[in-house]
C-alpha cells in the first residue's frame, strides 16, 4: 500500500498564510478607522474590522488543525499505521486547501470594505450616497421599464431575423449563392459593427433623410432596429452552430425520403438544433439586455438617462449605481438558468 501524501508542509503554509491574513486584517483595518471621521462610517469599520478578525481567528483554527492531522499522520506513519495516516493526512490537505481559499475570500471581501471606508469614505460619499439613491429610485426604475421594453422586443425581432439569416447561409446549390453570399456579407458586416456605431447611425441618420413614415418613428423604434440589425447577425452564427450539429446522415435521410430542403429543415433539422442552441440564445439576449443601456446616445430616456440627469443634478454617481443594481438583479438570475439549462443537458447527454 502507497505511504500516505505529504501533508506537513502544506498544513504549515496554510497555518502562516492565515497568521497573515489576521495580521493584515488587524493592521490595515485599525489605520483605515483611525482614518474615518463620520460617526456612520466609523461604526461601519469597526464593525467590519471586528467581523473580520472573528472570520480569520476561524480561518485559523482550522489552519492548526490542518496542521495537528498532519503531525499525526506522522506519528501514525511512524507505527506503520498506514491506513490511518493517509486518512489523517487527506485531512489535513483537505483543510489546509480549505483554508486558502477562505483566506483569499476573506482578504478580497475585506479589501473592498476597506476602499469604500478609505480616506474618509470618499469612494462611499461618490457612489453610495443612501439618500441620493433612495431619491433617484422610483424614477431610475421607471425608466428602466424601457430597458425591458426595447430588449423584449429586439429579443423577438432577432430570433426571427437570426433564424431566417442561418437559414439563408445555408441554402443549397448554384441558385441559393447569391441568398449565401448576401447572408455572409449581412452576418459579417453587423459582427464588425459596434453596436453603439449602429444606434448612432440608425437613431441620427435615418430621421435627417426625411423619408415618409420613417422620420416619424419614435426613438425606442430606432433602438429596437439597430438593436436588432447587431443582434441579428449574431444569433444567426449561433443558429447555424446548433444546425452544424446535427449528423449529415439526418440530412441524407430525410431528401431519401423525397423531403424538400425546406421541408428537412422545418421539420427534421430545426427542431433538434433550437434545442441546442437555447442555452447560448439566452446568452445571447443577456447581452442585448445590457446593451439597452447603450439607447442613451440617441436621447431615449432610458434608466441610463434617467440617471445621468439626477448624477448632474447632484454631482454624484450614486444614482448610476442604482441603473447598475437593477441590471445586476434582472442578469443575474437569468445566467444563473443558462448554467442549470447547460447542466441539465450534459447530464441528459451523459444518460443518453
Amino acid at each position: 500500500m502507497s505511504p500516505a501524501p505529504p501533508s506537513f508542509g502544506l498544513a504549515v503554509a496554510a497555518l502562516t498564510t492565515a497568521a497573515a491574513g489576521l495580521f493584515g486584517i488587524g493592521i490595515i483595518g485599525s489605520a483605515v478607522r483611525a482614518g474615518v471621521s463620520d460617526p456612520g462610517l466609523h461604526g461601519l469599520a469597526t464593525v467590519t474590522l471586528y467581523t473580520a478578525i472573528a472570520a480569520a481567528a476561524v480561518t485559523l483554527w482550522l489552519a492548526a488543525r490542518a496542521l495537528a492531522m498532519a503531525l499525526q499522520s506522522r506519528t501514525e506513519t511512524s507505527r506503520s499505521d498506514v491506513l490511518a495516516a493517509r486518512a489523517s493526512a487527506a485531512g489535513a490537505r483537505s483543510s489546509g486547501l480549505i483554508v486558502f481559499g477562505l483566506t483569499l475570500a476573506l482578504m478580497i471581501g475585506f479589501f473592498l470594505v476597506q476602499m469604500i471606508l478609505f480616506n474618509d469614505g470618499k469612494i462611499q460619499k461618490t457612489f453610495l450616497r443612501w439618500d441620493l439613491m433612495t431619491a433617484s429610485a422610483a424614477d431610475v426604475a421607471k425608466a428602466f421599464l424601457v430597458n425591458i421594453k426595447l430588449a423584449l422586443i429586439a429579443q423577438v425581432l432577432v430570433m426571427i431575423a437570426g433564424l431566417l439569416l442561418a437559414v439563408a447561409r445555408l441554402t443549397p446549390g448554384k441558385a441559393g449563392a447569391p441568398v449565401r453570399m448576401l447572408a455572409i456579407a449581412y452576418i459579417d458586416l453587423f459582427r464588425a459593427l459596434p453596436a453603439i456605431i449602429v444606434l448612432y447611425l440608425i437613431g441620427f441618420g435615418l430621421p435627417l433623410t426625411g423619408l415618409p413614415l420613417i422620420s416619424k418613428v419614435s426613438s425606442q423604434w430606432f433602438a429596437i432596429i439597430a438593436l436588432t440589425l447587431t443582434y441579428s447577425a449574431y444569433v444567426a452564427e449561433i443558429y447555424r452552430s446548433g444546425i452544424d450539429s446535427i449528423h449529415p446522415s439526418q440530412w441524407s435521410a430525410s431528401r431519401s425520403l423525397g423531403f424538400s430542403f425546406a421541408q428537412t429543415v422545418r421539420w427534421f433539422i430545426l427542431p433538434q438544433a433550437i434545442r441546442i442552441v437555447i442555452p447560448p440564445l439566452l446568452g445571447a439576449f443577456i447581452a442585448l439586455q445590457k446593451d439597452t443601456s447603450l439607447v442613451n446616445v440617441i436621447g431615449t430616456m432610458d434608466a441610463f438617462n434617467q440617471a445621468k440627469f439626477y448624477a448632474s443634478a447632484n454631482f454624484n454617481l450614486s444614482s448610476v449605481l442604482v441603473v447598475a443594481i437593477l441590471f445586476v438583479v434582472v442578469t443575474i438570475p437569468q445566467t444563473r438558468f443558462v448554467d442549470w439549462m447547460l447542466e441539465r443537458g450534459l447530464e441528459k447527454r451523459k444518460r443518453g
